[in-house]
């Protein structure tokens, strides 16, 4: 387990349905328990998928304009889900925005949707696929896609309506300048050699990944 996380920040300065008839049950939502959450970090600036038993548990650090990372999700995308549904994956996501030349750039806006698509009532494999699709049409140094483009993408993804809605108001889910230090502070700790992205990390055997074997992902779930 890694034990220096703080010290890494301070160091870079930083209704039931049946047959014809409905059931109105008083309380919060609850999550199914038998489909892969999706839920905000513990720390608040990274997106968790899957379940929390789940024996494989990586990070990804990656950036919404980084085409290295679109590749990660064109050549995987599609097998992290089908690992993330079956339980036998759970991925945080730690998104990274330094290739925004503005302060609400692309990066910027995309990393927000991602926590604004973290819903109770959506699968770590809907937000996997809606990962995907966003990284793989990614608009590097332009415009990036709009908050109604994001929205019908969550939507296609088969997210819930509720989590669609939200990406499309476009409102603020996480402070990115907090996220973005936070976030960095952690790849640094990995390894602050190497501080780019795409990075996956092993939280179990507490190694970084070598995601240009491709077999890393088949390796990780069989170890």
């Amino acid at each position: 387990m890694r034990i220096s996380r703080v010290l890494a920040l301070l160091a870079i300065g930083v209704t039931l349905v049946a047959a014809g008839c409905t059931r109105h049950v008083a309380g919060a939502a609850q999550p199914d328990p038998d489909k892969p959450p999706v839920e905000v970090s513990e720390d608040g600036f990274g997106v968790v998928a899957g379940f929390a038993n789940a024996p494989a548990r990586i990070e990804i650090f990656t950036e919404p304009q980084c085409t290295h990372c679109a590749d990660l999700q064109a050549d995987f995308g599609d097998e992290l889900a089908y690992y993330i549904g079956v339980g036998q994956l759970k991925v945080t996501y730690r998104p990274l925005t330094f290739l925004d030349s503005e302060v609400d750039g692309q990066s910027a806006r995309v990393s927000n949707a991602l926590f604004l698509a973290a819903d109770a009532d959506a699968t770590g494999a809907e937000f996997q696929r809606f990962v995907r699709e966003l990284w793989t049409n990614q608009d590097p140094g332009g415009p990036g896609p709009s908050d109604d483009e994001m929205a019908e993408i969550a939507r296609d993804a088969g997210l819930p309506e509720s989590a669609v809605k939200r990406v499309a108001t476009g409102g603020s889910a996480v402070n990115i300048a907090d996220m973005e230090v936070s976030n960095f502070g952690y790849l640094y700790e990995i390894d602050p050699l190497r501080t780019g992205t795409p990075t996956v990390f092993d939280l179990v055997n507490d190694e970084r990944l070598d995601i240009y074997d491709d077999d890393w992902l088949r390796k990780l779930i069989q170890s």
